[in-house]
């Protein structure tokens, strides 16, 4: 070969490698056209995955400054939502009874049959998952007792509910307004009494309908056992004819067994004491004042001693109840229950009631129910019987004729009633 052209080929070589050593150094590209098309997927690949990171690092910035504000600034309320539901009642009712005085208006309401009209609003907050807040606003029948006990169009308070799941097994439960016994185990909160004689049945004894003013209350579950315990205060009018306010303290317990899956058994308790009205001042709501230090006065004679009644009530009353109470649910809608009461006061009483109900919800359900009142003297002795169809219309409308047969000392009367429920 020629010795100038072979010096050629080897400057044209090292000039084509130190261009390509340059190149690679400084990042000079050649044509595209030139260029692998592998090499190309390759430079692509790693500047979209650099993007990517760098989306990546933004998108943790921001959401580690949300985090922060939401810790500065939130609450037990933060991100929840409270859920609204109402309720519109109304039951109307044609009595054929042999006396239209107080005293036969008086049973029957004492029975549960409270013809009116009830529209309750329930307002609920679930607080760090498990806890929940309960307000219910009511407008029309109170529901205290007594058929002259109306609240007409006026909206009012008539429960604060605050229960709070510690764990699978313990719970604990407040309620400062519109105390309830059977709010301590129930899984629907509400302080309606039921307009029916079948309705005021399914809820069970009387003294879980109690009104308790304010009430404390604790629930243990293990197995297929539940035990609950349960202290209110409220204040009461012991003896009609005494405007002086008397404290009454409840204590509640209760136990439930599960026998089977559709089996429950419960045994249930109350003692109840009340306390002189002598010494008691309003001071409020859910306040209970305590005095350690006592003033001693001459006590003067009395002219004559007061009568036996009088006497008990200017000291301190206690009493008891006992109720043992049953439900079963034979199939999706049919459910059988039955509930007796003791309560050893001055008028021993055995109060009882088995009731059965068929609620589907696409037919036409039924329900019936049979109770009374077994006193000691035979002279308040009560037997009644009640009978309901239901029409569902709808979704949220409900249709009830009902037949009801009560009778005591005071006569017998026969009712044919027709109830409406509309849930917004």
């Amino acid at each position: 070969m020629d010795p100038i052209a072979s010096v050629l080929e080897k400057v044209k070589s090292f000039t084509k490698s130190s261009q390509d050593l340059v190149s690679r150094h400084f990042g000079f590209h050649e044509n595209p056209s030139r260029l692998n098309p592998i090499d190309i997927l390759k430079r692509l690949q790693r500047e979209t995955f650099s993007d990517l990171m760098k989306l990546r690092e933004r998108q943790e910035k921001v959401e580690r400054i949300i985090s922060s504000q939401k810790l500065s600034k939130g609450g037990p309320f933060q991100e929840t939502s409270t859920h609204v539901r109402g309720e519109v009642d109304v039951l109307g009712a044609i009595l054929l009874m042999g006396n239209t005085d107080e005293e036969s208006f008086n049973g029957l309401n004492k029975e549960g049959v409270r013809p009116g009209l009830l529209s309750r609003f329930v307002f609920e907050t679930s607080l760090r998952e498990t806890d929940r807040l309960v307000a219910e606003l009511v407008a029309g029948y109170n529901g205290a007792g007594s058929h002259r006990d109306f609240l007409g169009g006026e909206l009012s308070l008539a429960k604060v509910f605050y229960k709070a799941d510690i764990n699978d097994w313990f719970s604990a439960i407040a309620i400062p307004v519109g105390a309830h016994f059977r709010d301590i185990e129930a899984s629907t909160v509400s302080s309606y009494q039921g307009m029916s004689l079948t309705e005021v049945s399914e809820l069970g004894p009387p003294l879980l309908s109690q009104h308790n003013g304010s009430a404390i209350g604790l629930t243990f579950r293990k197995s297929n056992i539940t035990a609950s315990l349960a202290q209110s205060m409220s204040n009461v009018e012991v003896e009609q004819g005494l405007t002086a306010p008397n404290r009454c303290f409840r204590t509640f317990g209760q136990v439930t067994c599960h026998i089977l899956r559709s089996l429950k058994l419960s045994l249930l308790g109350c003692h109840q004491v009340l306390t002189s009205s002598s010494n008691l001042h309003s001071v409020g709501a859910i306040t209970v004042p305590v005095s350690f230090l006592r003033r001693h006065t001459a006590t003067e004679p009395e002219p004559s001693a007061p009568p036996l009644e009088m006497s008990r009530n200017m000291n301190h009353v206690s009493s008891s109840s006992i109720a043992l109470k049953l439900d079963s649910l034979m199939d999706e809608s049919t459910k059988l229950g039955g509930w007796i009461e003791i309560q050893n006061s001055r008028e021993k009483q055995v109060k009882w009631s088995v009731s059965i109900t068929d609620n589907p919800e696409d037919e036409v359900g039924w329900g019936m129910s049979v109770g009374g009142v077994v006193d000691g003297s035979r002279n308040h002795d009560q037997f009644q019987v009640e009978s309901y169809l239901k029409f569902n219309i709808g979704d949220r409308f409900r249709l009830s004729p009902c037949l009801v047969y009560h009778t005591n000392s005071d006569g017998r009367t026969i009712g044919l009633m027709l109830k409406s429920h509309w849930s917004l």
